[in-house]
């Protein structure tokens, strides 16, 4: 990216994270998912080295930085191939809603350890039943003297076995309208009533998915971050970041897979002269590199949005930031894999995996569809279906 759109300290960030992913690499990754282990390694260099912490305040231990910063670390890593993803859920949701909206002692006590990596949170919004309808979800919690008692389901939680605390968002009655309203609780690992199950997921990677029930689970007063009237707006101070960095991971994982077939293209010879002098494999390469690039820019004014603080504005432009990283990075990794031929379905190339984990990208956190409503509906004012 040119320097006209990217300050002297991003460019030297962007390599200094270059630097660190290629020292470990997709292959590191891939043997700790076989092994079943976790990437403990490069999350522990990655956080010495204040790369976790970036977006998290400074008087907390971070680098007082934001999303933008935070983002372009997962980015590089990705493009390394061995993008962290609980960095998308434990500094970009869980770090970002406690620094905004948590008591002091909240954030005392959990952010230094998020910005250092000793702690990590996962979170917790998707349930079985309501998918991408957030108003539907039926985990409750009520008050009990001092008390919060929670009750409930999710699914598809990721990094459970290895979170300190979950982030779960529940939903309490309105004393004045009787109508229920989300809130969001920190859930220590061990409290008791609080159960977990991996998922059998055919996608192999690092960070398990769990199904988690929630029986009863008693948590003190101050167990509920921000306040109890004003969920809504911390939900989505947490959703924005997580469309961003799941861009992030998208177009860092593309350009991944462009930068192998790139190389292979230039290299392999078939007939007089390299593959990549034709123009049916070195067209479709191109128009991927475009569409990166691209999306790569609409997440930066998604992330400059959030970071100048206007919520309204960087939720339009992390919805279609995602959007267009998620199918920048399914049509790259496509084209990488087809301009291989037979070795980009071979483990020694290491492209065929990312065909499966390429398209987490338009599913999760949101469904590139839902997208599409946010935008019919919100941008273009369209009527709604439901």
């Amino acid at each position: 990216m040119s320097s006209t759109l990217e300050s002297k300290e991003h460019q030297a960030l962007r390599a200094a994270v270059a630097a660190l992913g290629q020292k470990y690499g997709r292959e590191y990754l891939a043997r700790t998912a076989r092994e079943g282990g976790h990437p403990d390694e490069l999350w522990a260099d990655a956080a010495r080295l204040g790369y976790l912490g970036v977006s998290i305040p400074e008087e907390y231990g971070g680098g007082g930085g934001g999303i933008a910063e935070l983002s372009l670390v997962l980015e590089e890593l990705g493009a390394a191939g061995c993008p962290l993803l609980m960095m998308v859920v434990s500094p970009a949701i869980c770090g970002t809603v406690i620094a905004r909206f948590g008591t002091e002692a909240q954030k005392r006590t959990w952010l230094p350890g998020l910005a250092d990596g000793t702690r990590t949170m996962a979170f917790g919004i998707t349930e079985p039943d309501a998918g991408s309808n957030s108003h539907r979800i039926t985990t409750t919690a009520h008050r009990d003297g001092d008390e919060w008692v929670l009750t409930g389901r999710k699914v598809f939680i990721s990094g459970v076995d290895i979170a300190d605390a979950t982030l779960i968002v529940g939903r309490t009655e309105d004393a004045k309208t009787g109508s229920l309203k989300p809130c969001l609780f920190i859930v220590p690992r061990d409290a008791p009533g609080f159960g977990r199950s991996v998922i059998d997921m055919e996608l192999q990677a690092a960070e398990k998915q769990f199904e988690l029930t929630l029986d009863e689970v008693r948590l003190p007063a101050d167990a509920l971050v921000g306040d109890e009237d004003a969920g809504l707006l911390q939900l989505f101070a947490g959703l924005n970041p997580e469309r961003i960095m799941t861009a992030a991971f998208a177009i860092g994982m593309g350009r991944y897979a462009l930068a192998k077939a790139v190389d292979y293209a230039r290299t392999r010879q078939v007939w007089k002269q390299p593959i990549g002098a034709h123009q049916a494999v070195a067209h479709p390469l191109a128009a991927a590199h475009i569409d990166l690039e691209l999306a790569r820019l609409m997440m930066r004014k998604a992330a400059d949005l959030y970071d100048a603080g206007d919520d309204m504005g960087a939720g339009e432009a992390a919805n279609m930031a995602k959007y267009a990283a998620a199918e920048a990075c399914v049509k790259a990794v496509d084209q990488s894999v087809h301009t291989l031929g037979g070795n980009g379905l071979t483990r020694e190339y290491g492209l065929a995996s990312l065909i499966t984990a390429s398209r987490v990208a338009r599913i999760a956190p949101v469904s590139r569809e839902m997208i599409l409503n946010f935008v019919s509906h919100q941008s273009l004012g369209l009527p709604k279906s439901y």
